[in-house]
């Protein structure tokens, strides 16, 4: 008799671990039905800000799987538009509620994928019936954002509030279709997953592009008119709003996991093992946003939500579901961003991140330029690295600066991922032309800093 897989959560995660485990067992055996309360599948949501802008004109180019492909290709049974509400460990079934017609079903499993992603932060203030206020966590909440701005007449002036990675994304969305774009930041810059030496840079390029921040400002509460906003109140006094985009992060959404007596970390996200399983629960497998995982510098768990983790974890779920082995090996915390035409790049532990996690250690900047000096479009390039104290081992690095920027942190996360330290990093033979570097490439010049401040 098949077994029964039950995935909750319809895109990275928990469809790359169906589709791996339908590759190893068949139809006959493993039954596989997966519940999505959203209205698609296996989609980009970090591409929802590019589709904003106008850059991907049609949504559609984002869904790397809709249903039907789900179904046809894996024999996969995917229920759009149903939400799972509830997880008994002792039946072995799961409680879900039917979002379009109504009604609530009962579905048992032998074996469960938790896969329900992450959930925005929104604060009170946020929790609103006034209409022109998003979120851009997924598609669906893409689609609304992009009907509010295609609407007639279009709306001139967004506020943007928060400054990380989305924030900053959906700033240069915004002022490319030709808006007015505030974006406030309750810390003292945006982009706080760099150092505060790096993040400036990033300031002064979105103020250069016309982005109006404001740092060390509190939201406190919206103003509308008719049920639409037309503000955002602030400590600081009232910033006037057709639109307004919540870029304040998320956390792992694993209430439904909680209430079921599943295993939650330090960082909020579901334990689990290298294997993806989740911890003590045999038959349950989790990955993707709502998980933690280990950062292979500090040791520590983290919560980071990425695509890339995702797709591999569930990938290493469903090889084990299917029979196999495979294991994930943890993150670095690498990423790259990018406003306008600003790349930002990151991997491995922040200055503050080090302290925390006991390393002594030195910090170096290193200005240069993407190629060579004399090659036309060269344009300035700053890097930062971190290296433990004596021993040299990179621990961390950052790059601020224009095209061919943040495709440069991959050098420094290899380095990082096979513990480098900067003086072998110097050595390193790396690929030189005039129009795509100087003969010392920026990595290779942050290195060679790097080893003289460890001489001192």
């Amino acid at each position: 008799m098949a077994e029964r897989m039950i995935v909750i959560g319809g895109d990275a995660a928990g469809m790359a671990a169906a589709a791996q485990a339908r590759r190893s067992r068949d139809r006959d055996d493993l039954e596989i039905v997966a519940f999505e309360r959203g209205h698609f599948t296996s989609y980009s949501a970090c591409g929802i800000p590019y589709w904003i802008s106008g850059l991907v004109p049609d949504r559609d180019q984002l869904i790397a799987r809709d249903p039907a492909t789900h179904r046809e290709k894996f024999g996969i049974d995917v229920r759009l538009r149903h939400e799972v509400v509830a997880i008994d460990l002792d039946r072995r079934e799961v409680t879900a509620v039917d979002l379009t017609g109504g009604g609530e079903i009962r579905e048992p499993f032998d074996i469960l994928m938790y896969a329900t992603g992450a959930v925005p932060t929104t604060p009170d203030w946020a929790r609103t019936d006034v209409a022109g206020v998003f979120g851009v966590q997924t598609l669906d909440d893409g689609s609304a954002l992009r009907s509010w701005l295609d609407a007639d007449p279009p709306p001139q002036r967004a506020v943007v509030v928060g400054g990380g990675y989305i924030g900053v994304e959906m700033a240069e969305a915004l002022v490319l279709r030709g808006l007015s774009v505030t974006l406030v930041e309750r810390a003292e810059q945006p982009m706080s997953t760099v150092d505060p030496d790096m993040a400036r840079l990033v300031t002064d390029a979105m103020r250069g592009l016309g982005v109006d921040i404001r740092t060390g400002v509190q939201v406190t509460g919206l103003s509308e008119h008719d049920g639409r906003v037309d503000a955002v109140r602030t400590d600081a006094g009232s910033i006037p709003a057709d639109v307004v985009v919540l870029g304040l992060g998320v956390r792992p959404n694993t209430a439904l996991a909680e209430a079921a007596g599943l295993p939650i970390g330090p960082t909020g996200g579901l334990r689990v093992d290298r294997q993806m399983r989740v911890a003590g629960v045999p038959g349950v497998w989790a990955g993707g946003d709502c998980v933690e995982t280990l950062h292979r510098v500090s040791g520590m768990p983290v919560h980071v939500p990425l695509g890339t983790h995702a797709n591999k974890q569930g990938r290493v779920a469903g090889i084990n579901i299917g029979g196999g082995y495979a294991t994930f090996a943890g993150v670095i915390g690498t990423a790259v961003t990018k406003v306008c035409d600003l790349e930002v790049g990151r991997t491995g532990l922040r200055e503050r991140d080090a302290l925390a996690a006991g390393f002594e250690f030195v910090s170096v900047i290193a200005e240069s330029t993407n190629r060579a000096g004399y090659y036309p479009g060269a344009r300035p390039m700053t890097v930062k690295l971190i290296a433990e104290r004596p021993s040299g081992r990179l621990l961390g690095a950052q790059i601020v600066g224009w095209s061919e920027a943040a495709k440069r942190i991959d050098t420094l996360a290899v380095a990082l991922w096979n513990r480098m330290t900067v003086d072998d990093m110097t050595a390193l033979d790396l690929g030189y032309a005039p129009p795509y570097s100087p003969a010392w490439d920026p990595v290779l010049v942050a290195a060679r800093k790097a080893v003289d401040e460890l001489a001192r």
